[in-house]
């Protein structure tokens, strides 16, 4: 039985926000989906450490605080440095790529441009993160 995820999903782009609840819907997934606009509102979220996310769905490209300097605050807090962070992106830069593992992201996946594609990497993600044991907050 897979688990139900409390996914924290940060993104500005509202086309992809819509994208990412559409796939969740259309395979029928019970995960919750929390929406961040941007990394200061993701902070924000994260200050209520009584519901902490399962997992973190990351854009790199954001205004305000971008991807990398998010994962850079998040990877320095005792209480949130746990949340697995996958990188979900358009932006295939080996620097970014390497950055990001440095600081200590769980995966780094590229956004597809077909919308089929999207939705089966999706569903591979969540379901691979489904059936982790993940700490709980």
């Amino acid at each position: 039985m897979n688990n139900m995820l409390k996914v924290l999903l940060i993104e500005d782009d509202a086309i992809e926000v819509m994208k990412l609840n559409r796939v969740i819907s259309t395979l029928k997934l019970n995960h919750k989906i929390i929406e961040a606009n941007n990394g200061e509102d993701a902070l924000e979220i994260l200050q209520q450490k009584d519901s902490l996310p399962d997992i973190i769905l990351l854009d790199l490209n954001m205004p305000k605080i971008n991807g990398i300097e998010f994962l850079g605050i998040l990877k320095n807090d005792d209480n949130l440095k746990y949340i697995p962070t996958i990188i979900l992106t358009t932006s295939n830069n080996q620097k970014d790529l390497l950055e990001c593992y440095k600081i200590g992201v769980a995966g780094y996946v590229l956004k597809p441009l077909k919308y089929e594609d999207y939705v089966s990497k999706i569903e591979s993600l969540l379901a691979y993160w489904s059936i982790n044991e993940l700490i709980k907050g």
